[in-house]
């Protein structure tokens, strides 16, 4: 797994996010260059852990906006399903699709489960320069409390 003091391995995924009437709008790690990132990595889209995680972010996304963090979700899920999970959840940070290949930007951060084909449900806050500064694992049935996040957030400034 990555660690912290490492630069975060670059990536380029579709997400849920719309262009040309469809979702799958690029995102890049580089879009955030000068900004505090979340990655959310998480197992599957519609899970009742990861939906619970998911509303977590949704009501706390104030609190990271106001300290200049963007929380970006990562699972296996494709685009479509993403969009449907999205609007299902009324969540309004990206959500990045590991699809295809599978589990390829997972496999970077060391955060892919290949016995499962899924990633483990793992957090990791990168800086405004691009590297990792908090990284944490909890188990799959696990929500992560976001509040550490932030606290997390907060010390970086």
């Amino acid at each position: 797994m990555i660690q912290v003091g490492q630069k975060a391995p670059e990536f380029s995924l579709p997400s849920n996010l719309e262009e040309g009437g469809k979702p799958g709008r690029k995102i890049s790690l580089a879009d955030y260059k000068g900004k505090n990132v979340v990655l959310a990595f998480y197992p599957l889209d519609f899970s009742p852990v990861c939906s619970s995680e998911a509303q977590c972010f949704v009501s706390d996304l104030t609190q990271f906006s106001g300290i200049g963090a963007d929380v970006l979700g990562i699972s296996v899920d494709s685009v479509w399903t993403h969009k449907a999970f999205a609007e299902k959840l009324g969540i309004k940070y990206p959500l990045l699709a590991d699809f295809n290949p599978k589990g390829e930007v997972g496999k970077k951060y060391g955060v892919y489960l290949e016995d499962k084909g899924i990633q483990s449900r793992t957090t990791i806050v990168v800086d405004k320069t691009g590297t990792v500064r908090w990284v944490k694992a909890v188990e799959i049935p696990t929500v992560p409390d976001t509040k550490e996040m932030i606290a997390e957030l907060r010390k970086l400034g």
